[in-house]
């Protein structure tokens, strides 16, 4: 995976939202990045419409490790 370079400005932002979601800064960055490209995607669809197929990766993820 390669590095991503963030502006100054929007690092504490991530370091808020990393620790609220219990997630790294680089866990908290690709979540970003996967609902932006959602939402540029779909321009027409609602945060709830956006999140659905994430949450049904994640919850994919999650069956396959609690076998």
């Amino acid at each position: 995976m390669g590095l991503v370079k963030t502006c100054d400005a929007l690092l504490p932002y991530l370091r808020i939202a990393s620790a609220a979601m219990s997630r790294s800064i680089d866990a908290q960055a690709q979540r970003w990045i996967r609902v932006g490209r959602l939402a540029e995607l779909h321009p027409e669809a609602m945060h709830p419409e956006l999140m659905r197929p994430l949450l049904s990766q994640e919850q994919v993820t999650l069956k396959e490790l609690l076998q």
